[in-house]
């Protein structure tokens, strides 16, 4: 794949990911075929700053971990109300890096 095009992707999704993983995002990128450049532009990435936002209002009710997909854990914070508040509080620091992570999962799927 061509650099300009991977690079373009880097900046546009940058915040998507943790930056530590952009490079090997980018290497990995280099590496794909064509026929997966039109599956990996359909992805729909969450925004960390959105699950941040969501948490510090619905965190005790699990909407945050709903919001990315972590179902399990969702229904563990709606039944324990947060936690008692404990849990939704740690989420406050915790959602931003989940959700780059659960980013991360999606992307590696397609280009694995």
């Amino acid at each position: 794949m061509e650099a300009q095009k991977v690079d373009l992707f880097i900046m546009t999704n940058s915040k998507f990911f943790e930056g530590h993983h952009l490079q090997a995002i980018r290497d990995r990128l280099i590496e794909i075929d064509d026929s997966k450049w039109s599956m990996l532009q359909t992805l729909q990435f969450k925004d960390p700053t959105t699950s941040l936002i969501v948490s510090l209002l619905g965190g005790s009710l699990g909407i945050d971990r709903f919001l990315i997909g972590d179902t399990g854990l969702g229904i563990g914070k709606l039944l324990t109300c947060g936690g008692l508040g404990i849990w939704a509080i740690i989420d406050w620091f915790m959602i931003m890096p989940a959700t780059r992570e659960k980013n991360l999962q999606k992307l590696q799927m397609v280009v694995m």
